[in-house]
């Protein structure tokens, strides 16, 4: 593929899945990045094919692991100060 259709293409999936995942690419890479910051799936997705690039965006591989946020007794504890997932501890553990 051309890096002008390999352009193109980067275009239409950023329009396709705007709101879904953050997509770009690099001269070998296919990359996703999740938009949703808990998702159930994995965040980020590299693929050097496009088709499998495609078909995981459709259907994503399950995450490797959770959050400590994902986790009540973690989260219970902290405060969100924005909306962009930044916590804080108003009690702090001590030593």
């Amino acid at each position: 593929m051309t890096a002008d259709a390999d352009d193109a293409i980067l275009r239409l999936l950023q329009r396709v899945y705007q709101g879904q995942w953050r997509i770009r690419r690099t001269t070998h890479l296919w990359i996703a990045t999740a938009e949703a910051y808990l998702a159930e799936h994995a965040p980020t997705i590299v693929e050097t094919d496009l088709n499998t690039f495609v078909r995981q965006l459709e259907n994503p591989p399950p995450s490797a692991g959770r959050s400590l946020l994902s986790r009540p007794a973690f989260r219970d504890r902290l405060d969100q100060v924005s909306p962009d997932g930044v916590y804080r501890q108003v009690n702090p553990p001590t030593t």
